[in-house]
C-alpha cells in the first residue's frame, strides 16, 4: 500500500469539485450582525448564568435555545495556531439568540467565511425544564475538516428528550497547520478546540438541565473520525463516556483519485515532522519566513493557498500524530487497544464513495486500474462487470470503492475496539434515503455517504418521506438518542441491537419501514478477507 499517497497527492481534474461538494453539518446562517440586522431578542426565563457570564435566548417549537455561547478565546492575532484559551467572560447578559458564524472556510456548504471569532456553541434543550438532568448529545460536525457548521439539534431535541450541543471548531490550515515556528505539538487546534469544548460542557451543562456525566459525542464523516480521535485521545479522557461515528471511514486507501488529506477512522495520519515540513512549503509559497508573518495575513490570503486541500504547498488540513493529542493514528490505537473507556455506536452506509463516478465500462477498467494498480486484476475477478446490473459501471466501481474504503474498514475497526470497550456496530442498508444535493439523483446511489442525515437533522421544508422513510426515521432517532440516555440502542420503538463480540460478531443492518435485522454476512459479501489484506495496521 503507498503509505502517503493522500497526504500530498494532486486531485485529478474530475475530483476538485467532487472535494467541495461532499458534506456533512449543515452550514449555519449568517448572524445577523454580519447581515446589518440587530440579533433576536431573548425569552422570558431562558436566562442562565455560565462560568462566563449569564446568557439568555430563544424559546419556541418545543424548545429552548442558547446559540453563539463563546466557549473560548477568538483565536486572533498571537492566537492563532495555538490552542484554545479560556474567554475573558461577559459582565452583561450575553444575548445568545443566533448562531455564531462558521470558522473560517472556502464556499461549498454555504457562502464560505472568514470570521476567525468562531469558537462558539450552541446549547439545545427541551421547552419546559425537567427535574431530571437529561443526557447530553454533542455533535462534531463533519465537512472534511475543512467545510461546514453544526446542525439545529432541534429534532433530536425534540424527539429523543435529550440536550443537544453543537460546536464550531477550527477547520482546514486554521485547525491543523503544524509548523516548526510553532514548536512542539504543534496541528490539531481543531481536536483541541473540540475538547475545550466538551470541558465548558462538564462545567456549565448542568445549568442549562444536563447531566455531565452522561455525555455522548457523535458525528457523521469528518464528525465520525473526530469522535475515533477522541476515543484515541489521551487528552479527552473523562471528557465523554459514550460516542457515536458515523461514515468515519471514507479516505480513499490507495490509488491516484484523493479527495481529503488522510484524516479518517484507518488512515496513516502525517507525523508532526512531515507536516511541519508542508507548514514550511505554505509558508514560502506565501512568502514568510515565520510564524509572525503568516500570522499578520488575512484569512482569504491563507484560504486561497490552502486551495481545496490537496496539493504540495496547501499545508496540513487534517489530524496530525503530534505526540500530545494524538501519540498515534487513531486506527493504529484502535487495532492496538490505546483507547478511552467509553462506548461506542459505530457504523457506516453500504454505499460509501467519495471518489469520481464510472459512467462507462472503459472508464470502470480505466478507474479500476488508476486507483488499485496491481491489485486490479484481482479486483476484476472478484468484481466482474457482467455481474451488476445498468448502469453496471455506476454501480460495480460504487461498489468496489465502498468495499475497500469503508464497509471493510469499518467492520475490522469493530473487531478491533470490541476487544477493549463495548461497541455497537451498524450499516445502513437504506437505498431510498432523499437523495442530498451532492448526489446525481437520476443515479443508483444507494446507501449513500452520511445517508443518516436526512432523518437525524431534517431540514425544513425537505423531501416529503414515504411511510417506510418515516418509520425509518423514528427508528434512528430512537436509537441515536436512547443510546445516548442508557448507553444501549435497544429502546423502545427499535429492533433489538446485540454488542459486537468476537464471539458474536453482530452488525445490526439499518433498513427501512421497521425490517433492520442483525447480520454476520458483512465480511464474505463485501470481500472483506481480500480488502484487509491491505487496510493499515494490518500486519
Amino acid at each position: 500500500m503507498r503509505r502517503r499517497r493522500g497526504f500530498f497527492a494532486v486531485a485529478p481534474a474530475g475530483a476538485a469539485a467532487l472535494a467541495l461538494a461532499v458534506p456533512i453539518g449543515v452550514s449555519a446562517p449568517l448572524p445577523a450582525a454580519a447581515r446589518g440586522a440587530k440579533a433576536p431578542a431573548c425569552a422570558d426565563g431562558t436566562t442562565v448564568q455560565t462560568d462566563g457570564g449569564a446568557v439568555c435566548g430563544t424559546a419556541g417549537d418545543g424548545v429552548r435555545a442558547w446559540r453563539g455561547i463563546p466557549y473560548a478565546a477568538a483565536p486572533l492575532g498571537d492566537l492563532r495556531w495555538a490552542p484554545p484559551a479560556p474567554h475573558a467572560g461577559w459582565t452583561s447578559t450575553l444575548r445568545a439568540t443566533e448562531p455564531g458564524s462558521p470558522c473560517p472556510q472556502p464556499p461549498g456548504l454555504g457562502p464560505g467565511s472568514a470570521d476567525e471569532d468562531c469558537l462558539k456553541l450552541d446549547v439545545v434543550a427541551p421547552g419546559k425544564p425537567g427535574g431530571k438532568p437529561l443526557p447530553v448529545m454533542v455533535e462534531l460536525h463533519g465537512g472534511g475538516f475543512r467545510l461546514g457548521a453544526p446542525s439545529d439539534g432541534t429534532h433530536l431535541v425534540k424527539e429523543g428528550g435529550v440536550i443537544n450541543v453543537g460546536v464550531h471548531y477550527r477547520l482546514g490550515i486554521f485547525g491543523f497547520m503544524a509548523h516548526e515556528g510553532l514548536g512542539a505539538h504543534s496541528g490539531n487546534y481543531a481536536l483541541r478546540d473540540q475538547q475545550a469544548a466538551l470541558r465548558w460542557v462538564r462545567r456549565n451543562i448542568a445549568r442549562f438541565g444536563g447531566d455531565p456525566g452522561n455525555v455522548t459525542i457523535y458525528g457523521a464523516s469528518a464528525g465520525g473520525s473526530s469522535v475515533c480521535a477522541n476515543t484515541a485521545s489521551p487528552a479527552a479522557k473523562g471528557l465523554f463516556q459514550k460516542g457515536i461515528a458515523q461514515s468515519g471511514e471514507y479516505n480513499s486507501l490507495r490509488g491516484v483519485d484523493v479527495q481529503w488529506q488522510a484524516q479518517d477512522c484507518k488512515a496513516v495520519l502525517p507525523s508532526e515532522r512531515e507536516a511541519q515540513r508542508a507548514g514550511a512549503r505554505f509558508a514560502d509559497a506565501l512568502g514568510c519566513s515565520d510564524i509572525a508573518c503568516l500570522r499578520a495575513l488575512p484569512v482569504a490570503k491563507l484560504l486561497e493557498q490552502a486551495g481545496e486541500g490537496i496539493g504540495a504547498d496547501v499545508g496540513t488540513q487534517g489530524p496530525v500524530v503530534d505526540g500530545e493529542i494524538l501519540p498515534m493514528s487513531p486506527g493504529q490505537a484502535l487495532a492496538e487497544g490505546k483507547v478511552n473507556d467509553v462506548t461506542l455506536m459505530h457504523g457506516v452506509d453500504r454505499d460509501e464513495v467519495q471518489l469520481p463516478s464510472a459512467e462507462t465500462p472503459a472508464q470502470y477498467r480505466e478507474f479500476v486500474r488508476r486507483q488499485y494498480g496491481p491489485l486490479a486484476d484481482r479486483v476484476f475477478e472478484l468484481y466482474p462487470l457482467e455481474r451488476f446490473p445498468e448502469p453496471s459501471a455506476f454501480i460495480a466501481y460504487r461498489t468496489i470503492v465502498a468495499d475497500s474504503n469503508s464497509v471493510c474498514p469499518a467492520l475490522l475497526n469493530d473487531e478491533r475496539l470490541a476487544r477493549h470497550i463495548t461497541v455497537f456496530a451498524y450499516q445502513t442498508d437504506n437505498p431510498d434515503a432523499p437523495p442530498m444535493f451532492f448526489l446525481d439523483p437520476t443515479k443508483p446511489n444507494g446507501s449513500y455517504h452520511v445517508s443518516e442525515t436526512p432523518f437525524l437533522a431534517p431540514m425544513p421544508g425537505g423531501a416529503e418521506l414515504t411511510p417506510n422513510q418515516e418509520a425509518f426515521g423514528r427508528q434512528l432517532t430512537a436509537q441515536w438518542t436512547g443510546f445516548a440516555r442508557t448507553g444501549n440502542p435497544t429502546v423502545d420503538g427499535t429492533p433489538y441491537w446485540p454488542r459486537f463480540t468476537r464471539r458474536d460478531p453482530a452488525v445490526l443492518s439499518l433498513i427501512p419501514a421497521g425490517d433492520s435485522q442483525v447480520t454476520h454476512e458483512i465480511a464474505q459479501q463485501h470481500h472483506c478477507r481480500f480488502w484487509n489484506r491491505y487496510t493499515p495496521f494490518a500486519h
